[in-house]
């Protein structure tokens, strides 16, 4: 928990994601038909969380190790930014392909 508060009050992004997770999970068990589809939406959202933490996590190691700039500091924090944006391509794939047959019909 001591993890989840640190990010909370630190990453900007991390509470802009908790905010997005809080306006889309109702829509997602709204939308979903059934609870495989429920899953897929909100489950993909909770990734997106996961890496930010972890993400978080390499910044902060990086950082305290010196604040010199560094060829593989960057690279670390470039993949950790690399990682944060597949995560929410994944979000916006599930959710386009789960919710947008129905808006065509």
């Amino acid at each position: 928990m001591q993890g989840l508060r640190a990010a909370w009050q630190v990453e900007s992004s991390f509470r802009l994601e908790i905010y997005l997770f809080v306006l889309l999970a109702p829509l997602a068990v709204w939308l979903g038909a059934g609870g495989i589809e429920r899953a897929i939406l909100i489950g993909s959202m909770i990734v997106v969380l996961i890496v930010e933490v972890l993400n978080s996590a390499v910044e902060a190691v990086v950082d305290r190790w010196g604040a010199e700039h560094h060829v593989l500091a960057g690279r670390a924090k470039d993949m950790g930014s690399a990682a944060v944006f597949l995560a929410d391509m994944n979000v916006l794939v599930c959710w386009g392909l789960i919710l947008g047959p129905r808006l065509m019909d």
